[in-house]
């Protein structure tokens, strides 16, 4: 079979996008393709999963990873610009669809989702690779039509050029003939020497900004479909507690409130208006049942710790021996620190959108967790995940609230729409009060902390208790065993060179809904141990900075962020009355 005009073979194409390439493996996942069969006009060019091309060359990418203020959008579409040479301005991003086999984290193994800081880290070689790919897909597709070698090409935003013959051609005229090609194995990636937007901001601004000053930007919030409802929940009062019964009958009373069901996490009110639906809740009377309910309050999971901080956890490290260095000591430093349960309070409250068929279901929210989110709502309706689909709009913060191992506020968007049988779209709000009393929490956490000086002030001994519930517990990334790492990360591996340490932690099972927070463990690691280190160097009279710059010796990297940040913060020289200095390294 020949392609195009010229009669060149599909082998003799593959040997001249061989030559475009350098040898590097493409590492991109397929998609599901609107590729024009040979002989027919494509209205679209997407060679891989991540980028499409239409004919006017405007160019969309496909988003794995949820935005929600932290820019990934912008990120991941400016290094798939950079490698396929795109006119920026005709650049835009939207959310992948949920497909693990495509969009998964590479971070996070066959698992759809955005956390742990990995978007762009995971996405870097994935992405280039995929704007190579498009890249050198429409310079062969110019070089054919043109019947000139590959390597008299070059590009210029949005368009393939040919200097010798000053012929020019934009990506969009070049769609028809690049759908039709096969997609090369290998393609060579830019110098970073030849980056056009990658590290450059003022030539990339945000893709997202305009939208989301001018109101055009789509949250769950924006979204509204034929006969939609809107639905609150009332939840217990006490985690665990269960519905008893329920008078509905002033509830249906307010006018536009049209059902009132049972869930298994409450009671939803179901009206055409939020208002209405928020007034129907008001009015209901439940009984609840708080057998096994959780009726702790922080001064009482707090006295727990502190019981539990008197006797040894599950080790996690052990260097040298902390007893003997502690009981040889010439000082030794012992100090408590408490931390709350804190709320993730993200701008935006929870609210999610479901549409129930009868063999298959629709989502719209600001999705973090793709895969987990996919399976839980099949796991409602009695659907394989395939049949639900995962519409990812913009999230207004999360800070991982929205990256829940149980799927808790979608799961409960599918249970009142699989309580109403379908009947209509669903559009569950959580309000701000909802959002701070009924969901998951960052978990209260005390750290109790032991140091010997020696005669000359050298840290010689620190011994190191955490106590605090797991967030990893029942989740996907549960540790085999039993060693939550995200409750001491930052605290197990602090960068302070210490010859004899010790380290365990308690993991109390509490009836209070925990999951990670923005940069989870180390919210409260950071704080214990960088106040503990300055809590040593008051105790042997040597100065903070001087005190850390003898513990860092072995790690000249950190060391060197230390004494910069010192110097330009003027470290050592005199203060106005009733100001002082702090420093730390973490």
């Amino acid at each position: 079979m020949t392609d195009f005009e010229t009669g060149v073979s599909r082998r003799s194409f593959i040997k001249v996008s061989a030559a475009i390439g350098g040898g590097l493996l493409i590492a991109v996942y397929g998609c599901d393709t609107h590729r024009g069969t040979p002989g027919t006009q494509s209205s679209r060019f997407d060679p891989n999963a991540f980028v499409q091309i239409d004919t006017d060359g405007n160019v969309l990418v496909l988003s794995k990873h949820l935005e929600m203020g932290q820019g990934v959008y912008t990120g991941l579409a400016t290094i798939i610009a950079d490698e396929l040479d795109a006119d920026w301005s005709k650049v835009r991003v939207e959310g992948a669809p949920a497909d693990e086999r495509k969009y998964a984290n590479l971070a996070f193994g066959p698992q759809q989702g955005t956390g742990g800081s990995s978007g762009i880290a995971n996405s870097w070689d994935q992405h280039r690779k995929a704007g190579a790919t498009a890249r050198a897909m429409l310079v062969a597709a110019a070089a054919l039509q043109w019947r000139v070698p590959v390597s008299e090409l070059n590009t210029e935003p949005g368009v393939v050029v040919h200097a010798a013959s000053n012929r020019r051609a934009t990506y969009g005229t070049l769609v028809a003939a690049a759908s039709k090609l096969a997609v090369p194995e290998t393609v060579s990636l830019k110098n970073p020497t030849q980056f056009r937007y990658i590290g450059k901001e003022t030539v990339t601004p945000r893709v997202d900004a305009v939208a989301k000053c001018n109101g055009q930007a789509t949250f769950t919030q924006d979204v509204k479909l034929p006969g939609m409802l809107t639905a609150v929940v009332a939840h217990a009062p006490l985690f665990g507690a269960r519905v008893e019964s329920f008078d509905a009958t002033k509830a249906k009373a307010i006018p536009g409130v049209t059902d009132v069901v049972r869930i298994p996490t409450g009671v939803a009110v179901l009206a055409t208006t939020f208002w209405a639906a928020r007034q129907g809740r008001d009015a209901l009377a439940i009984q609840w049942n708080t057998v096994g309910a959780n009726t702790m309050g922080s001064a009482e999971v707090m006295a727990q710790f502190r019981s539990l901080a008197e006797t040894p956890g599950i080790e996690i490290r052990n260097d040298g021996d902390v007893s003997a260095a502690l009981s040889a000591s010439a000082k030794t430093v012992n100090a408590t620190y408490e931390f709350p349960y804190l709320a993730h309070a993200a701008m935006e409250p929870l609210n999610c959108v479901v549409r129930l068929g009868t063999s298959s279901a629709e989502v719209w929210n600001g999705n973090q967790f793709h895969t987990v989110d996919q399976a839980a709502v099949a796991k409602v309706f009695g659907f394989a995940p395939a049949q639900v689909a995962m519409h990812t709009v913009f999230a207004g913060g999360s800070f991982g609230r929205r990256a829940n191992a149980k799927s808790d506020y979608v799961v409960e968007a599918a249970e009142i729409a699989k309580a109403i049988a379908g009947r209509a779209p669903v559009k569950l709000v959580w309000t701000r009060e909802d959002d701070m009393s009924a969901g998951y929490f960052r978990p209260a956490f005390l750290h109790r902390i032991s140091g010997g000086i020696d005669a000359s002030g050298k840290l010689v001994a620190w011994q190191h208790r955490v106590v605090g519930q797991s967030v990893l517990e029942g989740s996907v990334f549960a540790p085999t065993d039993g060693k939550d790492s995200a409750s001491y990360e930052g605290a197990s591996d602090h960068p302070y060179a210490v010859e004899n340490m010790h380290l365990d932690a308690h993991f109390p099972r509490i009836g209070i809904p925990v999951q990670w927070w923005r940069s989870v463990g180390h919210t409260h690691t950071a704080f214990a141990v960088e106040m503990f280190v300055d809590e040593l160097a008051h105790a042997a009279g040597i100065d903070p900075l001087a005190f850390r710059r003898a513990l860092l010796t072995s790690d000249p990297r950190r060391l060197h962020v230390l004494n910069i940040a010192a110097d330009l913060a003027g470290w050592g020289t005199p203060l106005p009355a009733g100001r002082a200095r702090g420093l730390a390294v973490h």
